[in-house]
């Protein structure tokens, strides 16, 4: 799918589902029965934030009783404020780890909620569309061996394309993240250069000398768009509704391809036995599969403090696996696959409750 088509179907939606992050999403307005509701709170992945603003949003109109408070901070913060127990859930592109886990109060549930690819986002004059990038020369535009736009090394990639004489400003996330987990660990997948160098991580050291930081998705998004010159990964559903141009990344089987609910399910489909410690999807060898693709989780403790807002919290993430995951579509994330829900339903049935 081209981004013009995917920008047109996506310009056709209407809903109050892209809020601000931090909002409170799924509320209704300023209704008096809002005031009295339940009111349930997350915090965690950008990444997540255009699904859930729509869904919780859906969630409240079918039921008025309930609102959820979802603070789009960023997967550490996320995994941070679980771990402390500030929130009734978490959420993060990257299930904890052994010592993360160590440190929670209590025994952890991390069940996938949605699928989502990641664009490689760029701002040239005079270049909305076309550019193609492989993924040895992402890895080399990241460790700062590749400076330029005009650098052969690009330039043998878009034949005929009037590249500038330009620096490349390296845009990256500040905070701890999810997203960047995904993008590292694409990176540490295609270029033994930047396993050995940098690694895979939320929080990562950057080579590039040019690099900025931006905060959460939309930050990175803005800096992007505001700094001619620079490029920058960022989650699909926040490109399009910035209107951001974003290049074809080559992927393992050697195909260009844009980051798209058909080229996301594909890499997904490639892992059926997905889990809380086996779950990368990127760089799949498929033809059709966009390397720079993952899930994302949704962190509860297995045993609630409070028992009634254990069972509620539950009820929602029930229905955010299953029912709701249609949504996800018309926000331009993956629906989970069938098989998929089954598993999180399955890390649902342990809750203690």
């Amino acid at each position: 799918m081209t981004q013009a088509a995917t920008r047109s179907r996506r310009a056709r939606r209407t809903g109050p589902h892209l809020l601000s992050a931090g909002v409170l999403v799924g509320a209704l307005a300023m209704a008096p029965a809002a005031l009295a509701a339940t009111q349930i709170v997350g915090a965690g992945s950008t990444f997540d934030f255009p699904f859930f603003s729509k869904a919780f949003y859906d969630y409240t109109a079918k039921h008025p009783d309930v609102t959820v408070n979802y603070q789009s901070i960023g997967s550490g913060g996320g995994i941070q404020q679980f771990t402390a127990r500030t929130v009734d859930f978490g959420a993060t592109d990257v299930p904890m780890n052994a010592k993360e886990l160590a440190r929670a109060k209590g025994s952890v549930l991390q069940l996938p909620v949605t699928l989502g690819g990641e664009g490689i986002a760029y701002n040239l004059q005079g270049i909305a569309k076309g550019m193609r990038l492989t993924s040895e020369v992402i890895a080399d535009i990241y460790l700062g061996k590749i400076i330029k736009w005009d650098d052969p090394a690009i330039a043998k990639l878009n034949p005929g394309m009037k590249l500038p004489d330009m620096k490349i400003t390296v845009v990256h996330r500040s905070d701890g993240s999810g997203t960047t987990y995904i993008f590292t660990d694409f990176l540490s997948h295609v270029s033994p250069e930047w396993q050995q160098k940098v690694g895979t991580g939320k929080n990562v050291q950057w080579p590039a000398p040019s690099s900025i930081g931006g905060k959460g998705n939309e930050g990175v998004a803005g800096l992007v768009k505001q700094t001619p010159g620079a490029i920058g990964y960022v989650e699909l559903a926040y490109l399009l509704q910035n209107s951001m141009t974003y290049a074809e990344v080559q992927n393992k089987a050697g195909k260009y391809l844009y980051p798209a609910e058909n080229t996301v399910a594909a890499a997904a489909a490639t892992k059926p036995d997905v889990s809380a410690t086996n779950f990368s999807i990127v760089d799949t060898p498929c033809a059709e599969c966009y390397p720079i693709s993952g899930y994302s989780w949704v962190l509860l403790y297995q045993k609630p403090q409070d028992p009634a807002r254990g069972k509620l919290v539950k009820t929602i993430m029930t229905w955010l696996v299953t029912a709701a995951q249609p949504i996800a579509k018309t926000v331009d994330y993956v629906p989970l696959p069938e098989n998929v829900q089954q598993r999180a339903l399955g890390v649902l049935a342990k809750t203690e409750l």
